[in-house]
């Protein structure tokens, strides 16, 4: 995956930003794939971060490490959060995850939405933005990377502060090789 070198707005109403993971299988090709696929969804390039090999959060015990990036766009005027929530799902699926009702288990690819332009969703289907992201190393890293300004509804401060201010608990490595 390659960061587009635009300079993007990171308040713009319309970024999505869709982080990525996978601990399963061949995680770098399984990100690839999904990059890939949601290409399609985009408006335009996708801005692309590296890949980030991190340890596993609150996960059975013996879960394999993963390897992490975020992808953001312009959504489409006709995409919603939740249209968008359905065709991260159908990645996910044509890509072979298979959900098996174990919280937090390990998989062969994620795809979370972690924010919608300035939208914001409470319903059983989709939180927006993603409740937990702003405290997590593995989506801020390479979010940091790609839209260091980017600030999500309710977030206190943009994703560069947040992971400045987050312990060093839970390390992420730039993976260069897989």
């Amino acid at each position: 995956m390659n960061a587009d070198s635009r300079s993007p707005n990171a308040d713009a109403n319309r970024w999505v930003v869709v982080a990525l993971g996978s601990n399963l299988g061949d995680p770098a090709a399984n990100l690839q794939a999904a990059s890939d696929e949601l290409t399609a969804l985009s408006t335009g390039s996708l801005l692309s971060s590296s890949f980030w090999r991190t340890a596993p959060v609150d996960c059975p015990p013996g879960s394999p490490d993963f390897v992490n990036a975020v992808v953001a766009w312009e959504a489409a005027t006709d995409q919603t959060p939740e249209s968008l929530l359905a065709s991260l799902q159908a990645i996910e699926h044509k890509l072979g995850r298979q959900r098996k009702g174990v919280i937090n288990e390990a998989r062969s690819l994620d795809l979370d939405l972690i924010m919608f332009g300035r939208e914001e969703r409470r319903t059983p289907e989709l939180t927006l933005p993603h409740p937990r992201a702003h405290n997590r190393r593995f989506v801020l890293e390479p979010l940091a990377e790609i839209l260091p300004d980017c600030r999500a509804p309710g977030w206190p401060a943009s994703a560069h502060e947040l992971l400045s201010q987050l312990p060093d608990l839970e390390p992420a490595r730039r993976a260069t090789k897989l």
